[in-house]
C-alpha cells in the first residue's frame, strides 16, 4: 500500500536524521498520512513536521525541508515530486511509472487484491442485529445487519478470523409481553397481523409459555428467513440467552464478580459496582424479587465470548443503548479482561421518506403499534442491492434518511445504479474488444483521467485496512461511487478501443483492473456486480 510505504519511508528518514544528529534523539510521533481533497496539494500529504517542530522547539518548515532533502537523496521511484508547503506540510506526488506498474499487480492478484495480513489471524466476534424475537425485523434491524455483515467481510479481507453472531433474547420480560400480546389480554403490548397469526398457532394461556413458543416461531419463520434468504447474511452462531441459564452460566458469572469484590447488597437487591469502573451509576444484577436482570445475562454472555478466545469483541447496539457502552466495559474489567477489547457501535435510526420533490413525507413507524415497515417489504419493493447500498451510505452513528423515490430510480441519480452500471459498462467494453487485456504497453497510460483512475484503484487496499481499523463501513460505499465516477470520466475522455493497437491494449488493461477492483468492492459490500444492465 502506498500510504503504508510513505509512512515507512518517513519514519526511517527521521531515524536516519537522528543518527546523523541533524535531529536530536526523540520518540518519533505517529506519522499520519492523508489524501488531500485538493489535487494541487499532492496525492498524499503529512503534517509530521509540525509535531517534530514542537518536540525540538524548531520551525516546522525547516524540519520538513530536512526530511524532504533526505528522502530525495534516495532517488525513490515511488515519487514524481515531493514539495514542502507552509507552515510545514509535506506533499507527495506519485510517479506515473509506479502507478502504471500497479496495474500488473491488480491483474495478477485479481480477487485477492486488497487482502492483507493486517489482522494477523486475530479472533474477532461480531455480534449484530440481535433483535428481540418479538416481531419481524424492521428497517433499524436491517441497517445494523448490513453494517455488521459488511464489517465482518472487511475484517476477513484484512486477515482477521471472524465469527458472526446473533444473540437471541428468548427469556425475560419481553417474552412475557409477547405472550400477553398473543393471548390478547389487558397486558398486550405488540400489535399487527403477525400477532393475529401467532394467536392462531399458540394456544397456551400462560404468558411466559405462550411467549416462549411465539418467540421460537418468530425466530424460525420470520427472522431467520429474512436474514438468510432476503438479506443474504449467514451467521456462524445463534446464541440463546436461555442457554446461559440452562447451563448455570449467569450464576457462575455473578459469583465471580462477587469474588472479585464488585458487588454489594442494598434494598434487597444485588448491585454491581459499575460506577467505580467508569459507568455513570451502579447496576442491579438481581432484583429484590430474586429475578436476574438482562444486564446479568449480558455479563455472562460477554464472559462466554472471552472464554471462546476472542481477542476483539464488536457489538452493534440500537440507538437507545448508549448506556450499555460503559457498563459493558465495566463488566469486562470486573472479570479481569481488557476493556479495550470491547468495541460498541451505536446504530442510529432510519427515517423513510416518500413523495414528490419538495413535498417529501416521513413514514411513521412503530413496532408496538404494528405500523413499522418490515425489512421483507422494503427488499421486495426495491431489491437487496439497493437496500444494502443505501443503508451503507451513511456512518452508523448518524441518522439515515431513506429516500424511497431515489431508491426506485433506474438512472445515474441512484448511486447503486451508477456504480453497478460502471461494472456493466466495463464488461461490455471488454467483450466488444478483439484485443486481450494483458498488461501490455502500460507506460502509454499518461492521460490525467487514466492516472486519476489508477490512483483510485491502488487506494482499495488502504480503504480495506482503514475500515478494518476504525469500522467506518460507509467508506466502502463512498469509495465505490468515487471509483465509478473515475471510470466514467476515463471512458469519456479516452477512446479505449483506439486505432492504435498499443494504446488499446493499455487502456483495456486499465479497464480490466477497474472491473476487478470494482467487483472486489461490491463483493465486500454484499452487492452484485452485473455483467449487463
Amino acid at each position: 500500500m502506498i500510504k503504508g510505504e510513505i509512512n515507512r519511508i518517513i519514519s526511517e528518514t527521521i531515524g536516519n536524521l537522528q543518527t546523523k544528529e541533524v535531529f536530536p534523539a526523540f520518540d518519533i510521533p505517529p506519522v499520519v498520512i492523508d489524501c488531500p481533497a485538493e489535487k494541487t496539494h499532492g496525492d498524499y500529504a503529512t503534517n509530521i513536521s509540525l509535531h517534530i517542530a514542537r518536540i525540538i522547539k524548531g520551525k516546522p518548515i525547516e524540519a520538513a525541508e530536512k526530511i524532504v532533502s533526505e528522502i530525495k537523496a534516495q532517488n525513490l521511484r515511488l515519487f514524481k515530486e515531493i514539495e514542502v508547503k507552509e507552515p510545514g506540510f509535506i506533499n507527495f506526488f506519485i510517479s506515473p511509472a509506479y502507478l502504471q506498474n500497479q496495474i500488473k499487480e491488480i491483474l495478477s492478484q485479481k480477487e485477492k487484491f486488497g487482502s492483507s495480513k493486517f489482522g494477523q489471524g486475530k479472533k474477532v466476534n461480531v455480534e449484530f442485529i440481535s433483535a428481540n424475537p418479538t416481531g419481524p425485523l424492521t428497517l433499524g434491524n436491517g441497517r445494523g445487519g448490513f453494517c455488521g455483515d459488511v464489517l465482518s467481510n472487511v475484517l476477513e479481507k484484512a486477515g482477521f478470523d471472524v465469527t458472526r453472531e446473533y444473540y437471541i433474547n428468548d427469556r425475560g420480560e419481553q417474552i412475557k409481553k409477547l405472550g400477553h400480546s398473543v393471548i390478547g389480554d389487558e397486558q398486550a403490548v405488540y400489535k399487527g397481523k403477525y400477532i393475529e397469526d401467532l394467536a392462531k398457532k399458540v394456544k397456551d394461556k400462560d404468558p411466559e409459555k405462550a411467549g416462549e413458543k411465539a418467540a421460537k416461531i418468530i425466530l424460525e419463520d420470520y427472522i431467520k428467513p429474512t436474514i438468510e434468504e432476503k438479506m443474504g447474511i449467514k451467521f456462524d452462531v445463534w446464541f440463546s440467552e436461555k442457554k446461559l441459564y440452562d447451563k448455570g452460566m449467569v450464576d457462575k458469572t455473578i459469583e465471580e464478580i462477587k469474588k472479585n469484590g464488585f458487588t454489594y447488597e442494598s434494598e434487597g437487591a444485588l448491585w454491581f459496582k459499575s460506577k467505580s469502573l467508569g459507568d455513570d451509576k451502579d447496576r442491579v444484577l438481581i432484583r429484590k424479587d430474586g429475578n436476574k436482570t438482562y444486564f446479568a445475562s449480558d455479563i455472562a454472555y460477554l464472559k462466554d465470548k472471552f472464554e471462546r478466545g476472542f481477542g476483539k469483541i464488536v457489538i452493534f447496539l440500537g440507538a437507545d443503548h448508549h448506556g450499555y457502552i460503559n457498563r459493558l466495559r465495566a463488566a469486562t474489567q470486573a472479570m479481569s479482561f481488557d476493556k479495550d477489547s470491547i468495541k460498541t457501535i451505536i446504530m442510529q435510526l432510519v427515517a423513510v421518506w416518500s413523495g414528490e420533490e419538495g413535498d417529501k413525507k416521513l413514514l411513521k413507524m412503530s413496532k408496538r403499534e404494528g405500523t413499522a415497515i418490515d425489512l421483507d417489504d422494503l427488499i421486495k419493493e426495491l431489491n437487496i442491492d439497493t437496500v444494502r447500498f443505501f443503508f451503507l451510505m451513511r456512518a452508523p452513528n448518524t441518522h439515515l434518511g431513506f429516500d424511497m423515490d431515489l431508491a426506485r430510480e433506474q438512472s445515474s441519480k441512484n448511486p447503486v445504479y451508477y456504480v453497478q452500471y460502471a461494472h456493466a459498462r466495463i464488461n461490455s467494453l471488454l467483450k466488444k474488444a478483439e484485443l486481450n487485456a494483458k498488461g501490455k504497453n502500460l507506460e502509454l497510460l499518461n492521460h490525467s483521467s487514466e492516472l486519476q483512475l489508477i490512483k483510485h484503484l491502488v487506494k482499495f487496499p488502504e480503504v480495506v485496512e482503514d475500515t478494518a481499523g476504525d469500522f467506518q463501513v460507509q467508506r466502502l460505499a463512498q469509495y465505490a461511487a468515487e471509483l465509478a465516477d473515475c471510470f466514467h470520466k476515463f471512458y469519456e475522455d479516452c477512446r479505449v478501443i483506439d486505432e492504435d493497437k498499443n494504446i488499446s491494449e493499455a487502456r483495456l488493461s486499465l479497464a480490466l483492473a477497474a472491473r476487478i477492483v470494482l467487483k472486489n468492492t461490491l463483493d465486500i459490500m454484499g452487492i452484485s456486480a452485473p455483467e449487463k444492465m
